[in-house]
């Protein structure tokens, strides 16, 4: 397990429609080292903060085996690390085996799986499909989002020292979407979601709304 590319972006004004909006979606990879600090890392910004960044999306991070998926299906050469707006390519951490709760190692630094990414408008407009927020959702290939444990730096080339989650009854990320996605999740996937110690508070509150109660 490794970093193949670390990736950031300042949000830019684009176009969309007859309007403009702000997005830090762009992201480009860079050299290195980088400090990943509690929101964010060195060089990159979120530009709704309403819905992304804070501690539980300081960091996204998304396969190169994805990548080359989506290449495949999609019959597009020109995408590589940073399209899909991952702050972190990396590769052999899928969404079917990646559990709420992880813990990584990465050069000075540690990382927590938080949740999963649901793509919002922003990412048909990098992809040039407004449709294609939804299709990324149902693939299920929709990477994770990392809180930042402990401060340090990181570098592309670091490996990534994995650590599995301590949850009674972990729930992969692609679990979480299956649960995140369905109008009425069953209550045995709601509860289990809802006892993770390490998912959102956000996602804790989506999920104990579609059983009807307060989380």
């Amino acid at each position: 397990m490794q970093v193949l590319s670390i990736n950031v972006a300042l949000p830019q004004s684009v176009p969309h429609g007859k309007t403009r909006v702000e997005t830090g979606i762009f992201k480009k990879p860079v050299a290195g080292p980088v400090r990943a600090g509690k929101l964010n890392l060195e060089g990159d910004r979120q530009a709704d903060l309403k819905v992304h960044g804070g501690v539980n999306k300081a960091v996204y991070a998304y396969s190169v085996e994805n990548i080359e998926y989506w290449r495949k299906r999609l019959k597009r050469n020109d995408l590589g690390a940073g399209t899909f707006g991952e702050n972190l390519t990396v590769d052999e951490l899928l969404e079917t085996d990646v559990a709420i709760g992880d813990e990584f190692e990465i050069g000075t630094a540690r990382f927590q799986v938080s949740q999963p990414r649901l793509p919002c408008f922003k990412l048909g407009i990098a992809m040039g499909n407004p449709a294609f927020p939804k299709t990324f959702q149902r693939s299920r290939r929709t990477g994770f989002y990392l809180r930042v444990l402990r401060e340090g730096t990181i570098s592309a080339g670091d490996a990534i020292r994995r650590f599995p989650t301590a949850e009674a009854e972990p729930v992969t990320v692609a679990e979480m979407v299956r649960i995140i996605s369905a109008r009425r999740p069953s209550r045995a996937d709601a509860e289990r979601a809802l006892k993770l110690h390490a998912l959102s508070g956000g996602w804790k509150k989506e999920i104990a709304e579609k059983l009807g109660r307060t989380a």
